[in-house]
């Protein structure tokens, strides 16, 4: 009996023991695990600079970038050991810009720091072939650096700019490319031309005679298509002749008009909007004949999100505008809530009648409605 009781005894000591050094070895392993996942992350991070040139990085700061947002957008372009940070800075300088503006475009786009002095001229010249002057050039660096500096291949900028002239666009044409869309010239010729056959053949379907008098009118009206792919073009040609039951001669006459504005935009979206336009008019009391007409003519509404345009129609419906009154003037849609609540708030001081006098006052520019509030025949 002695000898179990003492074994009792011992038993119990080394189950205390245990569960204690258990609770203390559970509760080092949560606190050194979290220490450990805090070590990791700052070794993480330590292991990204230390990868860094750090004369590079010193050399940017002093230009006045933004490394941090260079970190972000183009890590990559920090570790390289030859760049071209002072070149580019001498070079931009001589035309034109200033501190702030080559300091903005590298924190932009870094791998503008890759190119050499011999690439950034040929494509300075060719951009100065279409453009008027260097600040022209500088403008669109300004608001888009990626366009200039995104590709080195100034051979392929070159042949599109000839196979851009084949087509017939002047140097206006191409002048007006360059500033709305510049990425059309780093496509690669061959899908840029992919593009052209796909709208000749589109005109031709459509019983059209003259197919490069179509293609350059569609793209001097939208260059933004170049930049959309050829499924997605088709899809939309298609999608408007069906959704209006037209012709062939009808949809040629849209496209040569406000069809050819849309055809960049995705094809999901046009079904959506589309569809939303339509349903939301008839429930106003609309017509499908009304609807059909007010689309085809104001084709730009569709590029209004459903839930913008709904808004703004319940908006105005809510002031005692009618719809009919807005299928009329559909530029109040283009005004924010914010500006149409002011300018009818500000009318109803002077007595406004919407029904007698219209609603194109509200679609004014601020000048023009501000002048128009001065006069006394506006009551």
């Amino acid at each position: 009996m002695a000898v179990r009781g003492l074994m009792n005894i011992n038993n119990m000591l080394i189950s205390n023991v245990n569960k204690s050094w258990i609770i203390k070895l559970t509760t080092e392993i949560e606190f050194r695990g979290a220490s450990t996942r805090f070590f990791c992350l700052k070794l993480g991070r330590s292991n990204v600079l230390d990868n860094e040139n750090n004369i590079l990085v010193s050399n940017l700061k002093a230009l006045g970038v933004d490394v941090e947002l260079v970190r972000q957008r183009q890590p990559g372009v920090l570790r390289k050991q030859i760049t071209n940070e002072e070149g580019l800075k001498r070079f931009l300088q001589a035309k034109g810009a200033n501190k702030e503006t080559i300091a903005s475009v590298i924190s932009r786009y870094p791998r503008a720091i890759t190119r050499s002095y011999q690439s950034l001229k040929e494509r300075w010249e060719i951009w100065r072939s279409i453009l008027m002057t260097d600040l022209d050039i500088l403008a669109i660096l300004k608001r888009s650096p990626e366009s200039f500096f995104r590709s080195g291949n100034n051979e392929n900028m070159q042949k599109n700019i000839i196979f851009f002239c084949s087509l017939g666009l002047t140097s206006n044409d191409l002048c007006r490319m360059l500033t709305r869309t510049p990425r059309v010239f780093s496509n690669s010729m061959e899908l840029n031309k992919q593009m052209v056959e796909l709208l000749c053949e589109i005109c031709l379907s459509l019983e059209c005679e003259s197919p490069d008098d179509f293609v350059k009118k569609l793209i001097s009206k939208n260059v933004f298509i170049l930049l959309r792919s050829r499924k997605q073009v088709k899809a939309n040609v298609h999608l408007l002749q069906t959704s209006f039951n037209l012709d062939n001669k009808e949809l040629l006459l849209l496209l040569h008009g406000q069809g050819g504005d849309i055809l960049d935009l995705s094809n999901e979206y046009l079904k959506k909007t589309l569809a939303n336009v339509k349903e939301k008019l008839l429930s106003c009391g609309c017509t499908e004949k009304e609807v059909d007409i007010f689309i085809l003519k104001h084709l730009r509404i569709l590029y209004l999100s459903p839930q913008n345009l709904n808004d703004k129609i319940d908006f105005l419906s809510q002031a005692n505008i009618d719809i009919r009154q807005i299928l009329k003037c559909p530029l109040v849609l283009d005004k924010s809530i914010s500006t149409l609540s002011h300018r009818i708030e500000e009318l109803e001081k002077l007595d406004y009648n919407f029904t007698a006098h219209g609603i194109a006052i509200l679609s004014l520019s601020q000048q023009r409605f501000a002048l128009k509030l001065e006069k006394s025949g506006c009551t």
